[in-house]
């Protein structure tokens, strides 16, 4: 087994906590920071803002079987991790806008600047059940392909980034993004929806954009830096 920094396992007990502060999980949930190409670092298996200080995360190999205690959906994890050299971190949230939106068979669409960090869609697994095999984990990483999120009809969305504070402050831009596509909804009509152009200028990384949101999102965690 490799061994893990402490700086490692602290991020991803902060990153647990973060989501849960935001309403984004709750008793369920994980978050994940990949190690290098063969490895990945998983939260414990409980409610994420009940992770404390002792509770490490757990090494899963990329290829291979869960290790033991592991949350059976970590399959998702493995084999987005073995499709996409370019994603470091993954969420699997909870998302309470997201999950009603995809109770419609719809995802959020690029309507606004948050939004517009995933144009030109997000592609939904439409299938309610749980993912505790590996041939659904496939599904669901093929169905993400090169996107940076994907939503599971009835069963909440995974979302990446190239680490794991990205792909956290990236399911915050999803639910956001959800929660303006229902109220969109609601008037009846069908609003704009940014052009690629628009979106491409708008889903900027300048300005920290990310750091800034991260720092929100862990103010006043126990092991925030």
């Amino acid at each position: 087994m490799i061994a893990v920094s402490e700086d490692r396992q602290r991020l991803v007990r902060t990153a647990a906590r973060a989501l849960a502060r935001a309403g984004l999980v709750h008793a369920y949930g994980h978050c994940s920071q990949r190690l290098d190409e063969a490895h990945f670092l998983v939260c414990a298996a409980r409610p994420m803002g009940l992770i404390g200080r002792g509770d490490a995360g757990v090494v899963v190999p990329v290829d291979g079987p869960l290790p033991e205690g592991v949350l059976g959906e970590v399959r998702i994890h493995q084999r987005i991790y073995a499709r996409r050299p370019d994603v470091g971190g993954i969420c699997r949230t909870q998302s309470p806008q997201v999950m009603a939106l995809s109770t419609l068979r719809r995802t959020p669409r690029p309507r606004h600047g948050f939004g517009a960090y995933f144009a030109p869609e997000v592609p939904l697994w439409d299938d309610p059940q749980l993912i505790r095999s590996a041939e659904r984990a496939e599904g669901v990483a093929a169905t993400l392909g090169d996107a940076r999120a994907v939503v599971m009809r009835g069963n909440g969305p995974v979302i990446t980034g190239r680490d794991l504070i990205q792909a956290v402050v990236l399911s915050w831009y999803l639910e956001d993004a959800a929660r303006v596509e229902l109220e969109v909804l609601k008037t009846g009509l069908d609003g704009a929806v940014l052009s690629t152009g628009e979106a491409a200028e708008r889903a900027t990384e300048a300005g920290r954009i990310y750091e800034r949101m991260w720092e929100h999102l862990a103010a006043g965690d126990p092991e925030a830096g």
